[in-house]
């Protein structure tokens, strides 16, 4: 009988290396799961998660908006306003937010 899994556990292409290179990251799950709640400005998601620079929140943000997964809206005010949310990809990424919270839960 032939092993469960072979080296590597997933080939070039496989979808669960796809979906884990979005959503990987030291902080995008975190912000993904407070984007869940609804709209916010960069400094509530700052209060949200009080452990990343502010730098690593503004790269790890550009990058799930360049994947398609946030929405980042600027606002032509002074001071500039800038509030990001969900996009409908990364909405779709709830049950999977929510499984991992509950999983962590355990």
């Amino acid at each position: 009988m032939p092993p469960r899994f072979q080296e590597p556990f997933c080939s070039p292409g496989c979808p669960v290396e796809a979906a884990l290179g979005l959503i990987g990251g030291k902080w995008k799950g975190i912000l993904l799961y407070h984007l869940l709640g609804g709209t916010l400005r960069f400094n509530a998601i700052r209060r949200r998660v009080p452990g990343a620079t502010p730098r690593m929140l503004t790269a790890q943000l550009r990058e799930l908006e360049a994947d398609g997964l946030i929405v980042r809206v600027v606002f032509a005010e002074v001071p500039p306003r800038v509030e990001y949310s969900l996009s409908g990809k990364g909405r779709t990424l709830e049950p999977v937010i929510l499984a991992l919270k509950a999983w962590g839960e355990v």
